[in-house]
């Protein structure tokens, strides 16, 4: 898989015509996936200090403050500007909110003299307000500048990608990130508009560029659906910024405080079921030599149960939330 290959910071439908998706303005009410069952996951303590990594719009942050007694502590951080904004409202004491992407929750820690702390919640991907607001770029839903980035203070937005990325490059993004099996036609498509003039700047451009380079499209899917996710998911570089912060959190964690990981994409998942199983597993040895399996170095994580998905009902009223996978790990005494 190709990582970290552009500037930007450390950080996939009826068939229809890329051109009635555009013009399509129906936008969805922000609803938080899993909000029950994540904040239930984290096994609150009335007085625990806990950090949610991504605000968004602060359902899991509000749910979590009403678990918390004046002794409990919530610190929130978010990458995007509109997400910490939006948490400013929250007038409470307990609560604090700071501009960061996830992968510097270290840096949290150490300026709030955080210490060990009793959970943490990661919920990836994007939110619903990024999605449907056409300035932002990340639909194909809407025309507008193509931005994308979840951080507007920082880094290129794909506009800029696309103006001066390779068509090698651009097929493999398209591919390891989208998981895209026309991603060769696309990737030429992309580039032979740029070629002859026409360098791609708003979300209808590409949402049409890509609709004409897909021979097929499965039933139920947009056809620039995984490339606009693969471009996205590689310009706020999401894949790197979790590898990064998995392991901090599993530093940051008290005995039996809760790592909470909600995915939205099969890659990151993989991801966070990977790292589990790492801070899970013990080296074996042949049962004949004279060492217990106590004397072993001891596992840093536990998994809390199996994968959790959204119910039928959930889904039905938020369809979002139909690609959500939970995971739960909970930080043992082992150094």
């Amino acid at each position: 898989m190709m990582m970290g290959a552009t500037s930007a910071p450390p950080a996939a439908s009826v068939s229809l015509s890329a051109k009635s998706e555009v013009q399509s303005t129906s936008v969805m009410p922000h609803l938080t996936v899993l909000l029950s069952e994540a904040v239930d996951a984290l096994n609150i303590k009335p007085e625990g200090t806990y950090i949610d990594c991504t605000f968004g719009r602060g359902g899991h942050s509000r749910k979590i403050l009403e678990k918390l007694n004046p002794q409990g502590c919530l610190y929130a951080i978010d990458r995007d500007l509109a997400a910490v904004e939006a948490a400013q409202q929250i007038q409470d004491a307990r609560f604090h909110i700071r501009h960061l992407h996830f992968s510097e929750i270290e840096q949290l820690s150490s300026e709030e003299k955080l210490g060990k702390v009793d959970g943490i919640l990661l919920d990836l991907g994007i939110s619903s307000p990024q999605i449907d607001e056409a300035e932002r770029g990340f639909s194909f839903r809407f025309d507008g500048p193509l931005d994308m980035r979840m951080d507007q203070t920082r880094g290129k937005t794909a506009a800029m990608l696309l103006a001066d990325i390779s068509e090698q490059q651009l097929r493999e993004v398209i591919k390891d990130y989208g998981e895209e099996r026309f991603a060769k036609q696309v990737a030429r498509a992309i580039i032979k508009e740029r070629d002859n003039g026409r360098p791609i700047s708003t979300t209808g451009q590409l949402a049409q560029v890509v609709a004409g380079a897909i021979p097929k499209v499965e039933p139920g899917q947009n056809p620039a659906t995984r490339t606009f996710q693969a471009l996205r998911i590689f310009l706020n570089q999401e894949l790197e910024e979790l590898a990064l912060v998995l392991p901090k959190c599993a530093d940051l964690l008290a005995e039996g405080g809760r790592l909470v990981v909600i995915s939205f994409h099969s890659l990151e998942d993989r991801m966070v079921k990977r790292f589990i199983q790492s801070q899970e597993d013990r080296d074996t040895l042949p049962s004949r030599l004279p060492i217990k399996a106590a004397d072993l170095p001891q596992p840093r994580l536990v998994a809390v149960g199996r994968a959790i998905k959204p119910g039928a009902v959930e889904v039905k009223s938020n369809p979002r939330a139909r690609s959500a996978v939970m995971r739960v790990a909970e930080r043992t005494a082992a150094a």
